[in-house]
């Protein structure tokens, strides 16, 4: 909703504007610092998967009280009372669906771990063959 620029990434600017509409203003060096807490890229611009881990770390009470991810996080709770049984519907589809690809995301980051390790585990077993061989010849 808030990717202006159709992108895929949310930038400072679009943050500024969301952060606004959301009635949660920050100032330019705390939009700067939301992006720095979560930009796992370092591409100054907010991914999917860093928009998701905003909501990781707030369940796991990794945001400080004062910041702007956490008033980011805390704006996306819903009052039924306000929002009625259709927004609020729309409102967990969108969670569980955000659960779903953070989940695929975790997948992602296993298997890429698991990778290295087999890549690591073949590359030890290739030198020490190759030292094997190396004492055969210099005997």
């Amino acid at each position: 909703r808030y990717d202006a620029g159709k992108d895929g990434f949310i930038d400072l600017m679009e943050l500024k504007l969301m952060m606004e509409k959301l009635g949660a203003p920050q100032t330019h060096l705390g939009l700067k610092n939301m992006i720095k807490e979560v930009d796992e890229d370092l591409d100054s611009k907010l991914s999917f998967r860093e928009f998701l881990l905003i909501f990781r770390k707030a369940a796991a009470g990794e945001l400080q009280e004062d910041s702007g991810l956490h008033a980011l996080a805390r704006l996306s709770e819903i009052d039924v009372s306000t929002e009625g049984v259709k927004g609020a519907k729309n409102f967990f589809e969108a969670k569980a669906q955000a659960i779903t690809e953070a989940s695929r995301f975790e997948e992602e980051i296993k298997a890429e771990q698991e990778e290295k390790k087999k890549q690591a585990e073949e590359l030890k077993q290739r030198k020490a063959a190759f030292k094997e061989l190396q004492s055969t010849f210099t005997q």
